[in-house]
C-alpha cells in the first residue's frame, strides 16, 4: 500500500472505528482530527517507535514535572461574551516592571518607560494563552499585557451557545475578542495579536468593530493565519488523499463529537501516536525542545474532541479579506513559518500583498507554532512592531532570548 492510499485507509479506519464503538481505533482517529483542528490533517504517515511504551511514558512525566512552560500568571478576570460565555483572561501590568533587573528593561527596550499601550495576545485553535509563553515573559513588566483563553479552550467556559446548537463562528471569536477588551482594556490604546485562529478572530474584531480599530488600535501582528481559503489547504499531502479526508471528514468529525467519552479514552491510548502527529504539523526543526514539544501536546491534548469538532467548520467559512482593509495605515507585522502545513506561509504573504506598508516576516525551518519553535525571531519582529507602533521607544532588541533549540552555538 502506498503513503498516501495508507494515509486515506487510515482516515476511513478510524471513522468506521468510531461509529462501531472499536475505542482504540477511535482513539487513532480522535487523534488524527485532534491535529487537524490544532494544525494538521487526518491520517499522516509518522516515524516508528524504538523506544519502550514504558519509558516514553515516564519520559512524558519527567518532561511535564520539568517543563517550565505556560507556568506564568497574571491578574485573572472574566468577560461575558453576548451569549453568557465566561471568558478567562489574565494581566501583566507594566508596575511589575520593577521585578525586572534593570539590565533587561535596557536590553529589551531602552532606557525609557513605555507608553501606556495594552498588547491583546489571541490564541489559536486547540491551545490557550500560554501558547505565548515566551513571548509573555520577554515583555512582562515592560509593557500591559492581556492573555486570554477562547471559548470552550483553556480556562474559559464552553459556548453556552454551542450548548443550544449554535455553530461556532469567526465572527463570534470576534465579538468575544470585542468582550474581553471591553473588561480588561476598557480606554488607551491597543495592541493586537493573533496567531491562527487568534489572527481570524483580530480580522472578525475588526471586521465588525472598525471603530474600534480607527480610535484605539495602534498595530497589529498576524502570526501564521489566514484571511481565508483555508478550504484549498493540503496539509503537505497528496491531492487524492486531501480530497478523501475532506469528503469524509464532516461525518467523522459529527461521529466523534458525539462520542466524546469514548475517543478521549482512545486518545489517550494512543499518545505516543498523537505525540508523533503533534510534532510533525507544529514544528520544523529537527531540533525542538523535547520540553517545548511536549508543551505543545499538552495543550492540544487538553481540547475536548467534541470542542474540536464544533469549531472546525467555522475555518471552511472563514473570509475576512475585505476586514483586511481596517489595518491599513497601522503599522502590521506579518509573519509565518516557511514550513508551516496548516496555514501555509503563502496565506501571510496574501494578506501582506493587500498591506504593502506592513513588515512580512517568513521564518525558515519553521512550523505551524513559530512563537514556540522560534521565539526569539517573534519576540523581537513583536519588539519592533511595538516601537513602531509608539508603545515603546526605539532602539529595542531581545537579541536571542528565548530559544528552544536544543543544538548547541558552534
Amino acid at each position: 500500500m502506498s503513503e498516501s492510499s495508507a494515509e486515506t485507509a487510515g482516515a476511513v479506519v478510524g471513522a468506521t472505528a468510531a461509529a462501531a464503538g472499536n475505542w482504540r481505533l477511535a482513539g487513532l482517529a480522535g487523534a488524527a482530527i485532534g491535529v487537524v483542528a490544532a494544525g494538521a490533517a487526518a491520517g499522516v504517515a509518522i516515524e516508528r517507535m524504538t523506544v519502550g511504551r514504558g519509558m516514553r511514558r515516564k519520559a512524558r512525566l519527567a518532561l511535564d514535572s520539568a517543563g517550565p512552560y505556560g507556568t506564568l500568571r497574571g491578574t485573572p478576570g472574566k468577560a461575558c461574551a453576548d451569549d453568557g460565555t465566561e471568558l478567562y483572561y489574565e494581566v501583566d501590568d507594566v508596575e511589575r516592571a520593577e521585578r525586572i533587573p534593570a539590565q533587561r528593561r535596557r536590553r529589551l527596550f531602552g532606557r525609557k518607560a513605555p507608553a501606556p499601550v495594552t498588547v491583546v495576545f489571541s490564541h489559536g485553535y486547540c491551545l490557550n494563552q500560554d501558547s505565548w509563553h515566551f513571548q509573555r515573559a520577554a515583555l512582562r513588566g515592560v509593557v500591559r499585557t492581556v492573555h486570554w483563553d477562547q471559548r470552550s479552550h483553556g480556562r474559559s467556559g464552553r459556548g453556552m451557545a454551542q450548548a443550544d446548537g449554535t455553530p461556532v463562528s469567526i465572527d463570534q471569536l470576534g465579538r468575544d475578542l470585542k468582550a474581553v477588551i471591553d473588561a480588561a482594556v476598557p480606554e488607551g490604546p491597543i495592541v493586537l495579536v493573533g496567531h491562527s485562529m487568534g489572527g481570524m478572530t483580530v480580522m472578525a474584531l475588526a471586521d465588525q468593530y472598525p471603530e474600534l480599530i480607527r480610535e484605539r488600535v495602534v498595530g497589529v501582528a498576524l502570526v501564521g493565519t489566514s484571511s481565508g481559503r483555508l478550504g484549498e489547504v493540503n496539509f503537505g499531502l497528496p491531492v487524492a488523499g486531501v480530497n478523501a479526508i475532506r469528503r469524509i471528514l464532516p461525518g467523522v468529525l459529527r461521529a466523534l463529537g458525539q462520542q466524546a467519552e469514548l475517543v478521549e479514552k482512545g486518545r489517550r491510548a494512543t499518545a505516543d501516536l498523537f505525540a508523533g502527529i503533534i510534532k510533525r504539523y507544529s514544528f520544523a526543526s529537527r531540533d525542538i525542545d523535547p520540553a517545548v514539544a511536549r508543551f505543545a501536546e499538552r495543550m492540544i491534548e487538553s481540547t475536548p474532541i467534541d470542542v474540536v469538532a464544533e469549531f472546525y467548520p467555522a475555518f471552511t467559512d472563514h473570509d475576512k479579506t475585505e476586514a483586511l482593509a481596517r489595518f491599513a495605515g497601522l503599522p502590521v507585522l506579518v509573519l509565518a513559518g516557511v514550513q508551516d502545513l496548516v496555514t501555509p506561509s503563502e496565506h501571510s504573504e496574501a494578506i501582506a500583498d493587500l498591506l504593502p506598508d506592513a513588515e512580512l516576516v517568513l521564518v525558515p525551518d519553521a512550523g505551524h507554532l513559530v512563537m514556540l519553535e522560534h521565539p526569539e525571531v517573534v519576540t523581537d519582529r513583536l519588539a519592533d512592531l511595538l516601537m513602531r507602533s509608539g508603545a515603546v521607544p526605539a532602539g529595542a532588541t531581545v537579541g536571542g532570548y528565548g530559544s528552544t533549540s536544543t543544538a548547541q552555538p558552534g
